[in-house]
């Protein structure tokens, strides 16, 4: 690899402060993204095992396409959590223990619960029912035993929900937690769909709760939705 290109590829994806954004093409954006989603979907589904170390030139040969792509994406990955760059090499995906999801849980209960027990008071119990096909979606995908689309639907869920406290950066820090929080432990646990399924249930179970102002439902159903078991 040239000293230039590799220079290049470990540069952060988002500009410094006060300097102009860089000019990328549509397509190159395209590209990256959906090399980003598809990483996504492979660390999600277990595909990319924790610990071992992935070089961009090798992805880029499984997906039929260029280097540079692959690396923007994994270097937004690293920015996420879930991977470490390791110099000269590629990247290693993170291994993320049992602690480290107890704490990313933690960390969730603190910011969403007040939120949750905030628009439980605030929002009209009719327009719960709105949202009723996001918690649908990460039900079917949970009965398929498909994670990857669970995970994926599951936030969404989520972004909607607190979405509708009106505030944008408590949207998207509450994603890069719940994020950090869906990738594959060191040890390899595989999922269970009964694990999925009883998961989605909760959505459900929430809306119900949200709908009827019942807060202390609404909050042991958030506290323990958050629990590491998928």
């Amino acid at each position: 690899m040239e000293q230039s290109e590799a220079r290049a590829a470990m540069e952060p994806l988002m500009p410094s402060c006060g300097a102009p954004a860089p000019r990328r093409s549509p397509r190159r954006h395209s590209v990256r993204g959906q090399i980003l989603e598809a990483l996504r979907d492979a660390l999600a589904g277990g595909e990319l095992t924790p610990g071992e170390v992935y070089s961009a030139p090798v992805l880029a040969e499984r997906f039929g396409v260029s280097p540079t792509p692959v690396r923007e994406a994994m270097q937004q990955l690293a920015g996420e959590g879930a991977v470490e760059v390791v110099p000269n090499r590629g990247f290693r995906v993170a291994r993320r223990s049992e602690r480290e999801l107890a704490e990313l849980a933690e960390v969730r209960a603190l910011l969403e619960v007040p939120v949750m027990l905030s628009l439980a008071e605030a929002i009209a119990p009719e327009r719960w029912a709105g949202l009723r096909p996001f918690a649908e979606a990460t039900a079917a995908a949970a009965v398929r035993g498909d994670r990857a689309a669970y995970l994926e639907s599951d936030r969404t869920f989520h972004q909607t929900v607190l979405g509708l406290a009106g505030n944008q950066q408590l949207v998207i820090v509450a994603d890069d937690l719940h994020r950090r929080a869906q990738w594959p432990l060191a040890c390899g646990r595989a999922t269970r769909t009964a694990d999925l399924v009883a998961d989605a249930e909760e959505h459900m179970a929430l809306l119900d709760a949200l709908a009827a102002r019942d807060l202390d439902t609404v909050e042991s159903l958030t506290r323990a939705h958050f629990a590491p078991t998928v």
